[in-house]
């Protein structure tokens, strides 16, 4: 009976040591295999590493040859630099110089300018008043050609009162009996002397009588007559009186008449107020006597 138990404990035991030397078996043996799949594992890790680290020597040796020839171009690039720099700085002084002519010249150039519109404006100033001037001229030349005109026409008028006055002189008046250095004024009410047509309000009429023969002298009624450049007396004529002169007689109408004893020599003298405003134009002032014309004289009225 023990026996059989010690045989059958035996037997447990040896049971129990085979299937722990089979477990322990089984165990090494997925150890091993999980060791050879790890090894196999490492190797094809280990065999992508060799080609990582054969890529990684060949990028290493390209990097090292670009390094070279970055190293060979960047003292290359530093040489060019330098001359780049140097040439630079001999640009920026040459800009700097340039800078400085171009600010002379621009103040030149403003100077220049300023003094160019300062002569515009004295010229268009000019323009300007000689526009004005020409105006005023062009004025002044119509106004001279008007003139001009009435000259023309004053001087016809005073030409014709001229030829008449002559004729009737060499007529009428006696050879060693006549007046001279006449003086013809015309005044206004406040009795200034004036030459306008529409101003005039009196005459005065002075004249002198010299080496009067003997047989002339003593009281003689002495006749103002004033007429137009026509020869028509003016209105106020209310004198009528015939004189004859060299076997010629003629109808007189003056203005004015005076009784004078006449000597050798005198200057005798008219006032007279017009009665009516004169026109503008030419007219003559007579002095006679009852034996003929003793001298006359012309004036003008604006």
């Amino acid at each position: 009976m023990k026996k059989d138990q010690a045989l059958i404990a035996a037997v447990v035991i040896l049971a129990l040591a085979l299937i722990g030397v089979g477990i322990w078996g089984f165990g090494q043996r997925n150890k091993n295999q999980q060791l050879s799949q790890e090894n196999m594992d490492y190797s094809g890790e280990v065999s992508q590493l060799q080609i990582l680290r054969d890529s990684l020597f060949q990028e290493v040796s390209t990097l090292e040859s670009n390094y070279q020839n970055l190293a060979s171009e960047n003292e290359s690039l530093s040489g060019s630099l330098a001359d780049t720099q140097k040439e630079l700085s001999q640009k920026i002084q040459a800009l700097n110089a340039a800078k400085s002519n171009s600010a002379k010249q621009a103040n030149a150039l403003r100077a220049e300018i300023q003094q160019l519109l300062s002569v515009k404006a004295e010229l268009e100033n000019s323009i300007t008043r000689l526009q004005t001037e020409n105006d005023s001229l062009r004025t002044r030349t119509g106004v001279l050609e008007q003139d001009l005109t009435l000259a023309e026409a004053d001087k016809a008028a005073l030409a014709n009162l001229n030829r008449t006055m002559q004729d009737e002189v060499k007529k009428l008046t006696l050879a060693n009996f006549k007046a001279s250095a006449f003086q013809v004024e015309l005044l206004q009410k406040n009795a200034k002397a004036t030459a306008k047509s529409g101003r005039a309000r009196q005459i005065q009429v002075n004249f002198d009588m010299t080496n009067v023969p003997e047989e002339y002298q003593g009281v003689r009624t002495i006749y103002l007559a004033i007429t137009d450049e026509r020869g028509t007396p003016i209105g106020g004529s209310s004198i009528s009186e015939r004189v004859v002169v060299n076997g010629q007689s003629m109808d007189l109408l003056a203005v004015a008449a005076k009784e004078v004893n006449l000597g050798a020599n005198q200057r005798l003298s008219f006032t007279h107020d017009l009665e009516d405003k004169l026109k503008t134009g030419f007219y003559r002032v007579a002095v006679y006597t009852d034996i003929g014309l003793l001298g006359s004289a012309n004036f003008r009225l604006q």
